[in-house]
């Protein structure tokens, strides 16, 4: 059985539940959802779809350097908006951050998330 690691960094917002920022299975991280959290004060975000999204990837990028990885490592993506007509303004962000890296993805619009943030993204990436 592989063994199981916890990845945690004061560079991201702290859970807001019982689960770790991040989990390292094998050769793969599995990251949680981040949403727009300042990690320097704990508070949401405000703004439209692209600050949101800047603040998840500047959380998801700082779990993923704790971890000795970069966006160039992450091979699936789930994101989640609460308006998918959002998207393509959503999309310009999220991109610049990915860069020529395309991982696999799903996007879902869903009714609400956490603290009424308009984005969550999870991540899984390989060492």
């Amino acid at each position: 059985m592989k063994e199981i690691s916890k990845i945690s960094t004061d560079q991201a917002p702290q859970a807001l539940g019982p689960y770790s920022q991040a989990v390292k299975v094998g050769d793969f991280l599995f990251c949680c959802g981040q949403i727009p959290i300042d990690p320097s004060n704990q508070q949401v975000i405000t703004g439209d779809i692209k600050v949101q999204t800047e603040r998840v990837c500047l959380n998801i990028k700082a779990v993923l350097e704790k971890a000795g990885l970069d966006f160039s490592r992450v091979v699936k993506s789930t994101c989640y908006l609460k308006d998918m007509n959002q998207f393509t303004a959503f999309n310009e962000v999220y991109e610049k951050f990915l860069g020529i890296s395309k991982p696999a993805r799903t996007t879902i619009e869903v009714a609400r998330l956490p603290k009424d943030v308009s984005v969550e993204i999870e991540v899984i990436a390989a060492f």
